[in-house]
């Protein structure tokens, strides 16, 4: 019931606000992170930390308090993303070099568009299915509040995105073979089993990276494609488009998701505010024999799309 009323009587109405009288709120909490509450300060500055060591501690808190203040406007645009209109959508979120989704629809070629938590993926969930010809799809964990889960994947998918439960991904993608169709993955979240995960260095330290997007190339033959959404000024961004293979076939064991961290990493060392710090992402330990591990799922990826 709390849930309901906050949500019609409080954060919907906001989010009719122009987005400028929106950012007012968020400002002020803004000011309160950087002077009275800091956010998950240990956990965003030890992220830091250890991805730029080279850095000095003026650098890595003036790279805190650029990302707390992107953080604030996120939280606006998410607020905003409730009702804003598939109008002022097109014009704050824009596509540089669509014609590499374009030239993959014209070969009715499915793609994972694949990245991470930079940026505003938020306007990008909302408005893919516009942005591009194929279906948008959308992968995601549901929210532990049924209400807000409810609510917030209703607004979400109200241009045409579809949203699979990340555990029914297969059945998903088995009712929509015939569709040609873009499927959002955003694979820089720390991962359940660390044993399932492909490790790698990323950031200056061994990473566990989510294997789901690989996997589903090879599974499903379809292309890969890198996303970026770059922050232009406030309130606006800017998408670029990366082909990584339009033949998961001819890619060896391990070389798209090292293809998307690689590319996802050269973002965040030249603009660091963009990336999600506050998240947890280096929570798993390093496996004890991460060699015969690592062998074990290349054997696994050979027997099972290469025999």
């Amino acid at each position: 019931m709390l849930s309901k009323f906050a949500y019609s009587f409080l954060v919907y109405p906001i989010s009719m606000l122009p987005l400028r009288v929106i950012y007012l709120f968020t400002d002020f909490l803004y000011l309160l992170l950087i002077l009275i509450f800091p956010y998950r300060k240990n956990v965003i500055e030890g992220n830091i930390k250890r991805s730029f060591p080279e850095k000095s501690n003026q650098e890595i808190r003036k790279i805190r308090l650029r990302f707390y203040h992107h953080l604030t406007d996120l939280m606006a645009e998410s607020i905003k993303n409730l009702s804003i209109s598939e109008k002022e959508l097109r014009k704050r979120l824009t596509v540089k070099n669509p014609e590499v989704m374009s030239d993959l629809y014209e070969k009715r070629q499915s793609v994972l568009l694949v990245s991470g938590h930079y940026g505003n993926w938020e306007w990008l969930i909302t408005a893919q299915n516009f942005l591009f010809y194929h279906k948008a799809v959308g992968i995601g964990m549901p929210m532990s509040n049924k209400f807000w889960d409810a609510k917030i994947n209703a607004r979400r998918s109200r241009f045409g995105m579809r949203i699979l439960h990340s555990k029914n991904v297969r059945q998903g993608f088995e009712e929509m073979k015939d569709d040609c169709i873009a499927t959002l993955v955003l694979s820089d979240q720390s991962p359940g089993d660390s044993t399932k995960a492909y490790w790698t260095t990323f950031l200056n330290q061994p990473t566990a990276v989510l294997y789901g997007c690989e996997q589903f190339a090879h599974q499903y033959n379809q292309a890969v494609v890198f996303f970026i959404l770059r922050k232009v000024k406030r309130g606006h961004y800017e998408m670029e488009l990366t082909e990584i293979t339009d033949n998961p076939k001819e890619m060896a064991w391990g070389e798209i998701t090292e293809a998307h961290t690689r590319l996802l990493e050269k973002e965040i060392i030249a603009k660091p505010p963009y990336w999600l710090w506050s998240h947890k992402r280096w929570k798993r330990d390093v496996p004890a024999d991460l060699e015969s591990l690592r062998k074990e799922q290349k054997a696994k990826f050979e027997s099972k799309f290469r025999s």
